[in-house]
């Protein structure tokens, strides 16, 4: 079975290593025998609307407003996360699927209404390893580090992606936000590479089928190395 994959504006949300979460992806695919075919949108480019699966990553304060913008007027990525496509989004990019964010005034702007969620101001910025407990599906400690400004308030229709270990998350509390096949977080690392089974549960929604997760060793490492490190 094949998958399309959007990687969307990675030259405008491409921070902190978040480029790595289509890599990934295509990693895990492999794994389960899937076939990715990945398209990679530049701002400009119309953003395909019948695509299985649409990643976008962090920015700065004037990337992630252009990326807003021109979303907004394509309008074809909240057509596909309405009509069920599966979205990863990673900071700037988790902020500008909900109603609005500050930009670098701190003026709210515009986001998409993909998700459910309003962001403004921390009072301090949040840096450094981030870890949270996921609620149901995934049901494990998610690892990754965070690098923002926002506090980002949660809505009826989404659902904390998970709970704060260690770290700032939403700012409340709480991490990250999902609905639907559509999942937002504030883990750098990149996301994916420390936490594969966020991977292929989008994968899952993607292919239309639950993945039995395949672990991997050296991955394990990784995530034990860095939880013990973060949580002691």
């Amino acid at each position: 079975m094949s998958i399309t994959l959007v990687s969307i504006y990675p030259t405008l949300l491409g921070t902190y290593g978040d480029g790595g979460n289509v890599m990934a992806l295509q990693h895990r695919a492999r794994l389960h025998g899937l076939e990715v075919d990945v398209v990679q949108v530049d701002p400009g480019d119309p953003v395909p609307e019948a695509a299985d699966l649409y990643v976008l990553g962090g920015g700065e304060d004037s990337a992630q407003t252009a990326a807003a913008s021109a979303l907004r007027a394509d309008g074809a990525l909240k057509r596909a996360a309405d009509n069920g496509a599966a979205v990863l989004a990673i900071c700037a990019g988790y902020q500008l699927l909900g109603e609005y964010f500050p930009d670098s005034t701190s003026t709210p702007t515009p986001g998409l209404e993909i998700l459910d969620i309003r962001t403004d101001r921390l009072p301090k910025r949040a840096v450094g390893e981030l870890a949270a407990t996921a609620k149901d599906p995934l049901d494990q400690i998610l690892t990754g580090y965070e690098n923002h400004a926002g506090a980002t308030h949660l809505g009826p229709d989404a659902t904390a992606l998970g709970v704060v270990r260690s770290g700032i998350g939403n700012g409340d509390g709480s991490e990250g936000a999902t609905a639907g096949h559509v999942i937002g977080t504030y883990l750098h690392g990149p996301c994916l590479a420390r936490n594969p089974q966020i991977a292929d549960l989008l994968l899952g929604w993607a292919a239309g089928t639950r993945l039995t997760f395949i672990e991997e060793p050296e991955v394990t490492q990784l995530r034990e190395e860095r939880l013990r490190t973060v949580l002691g």
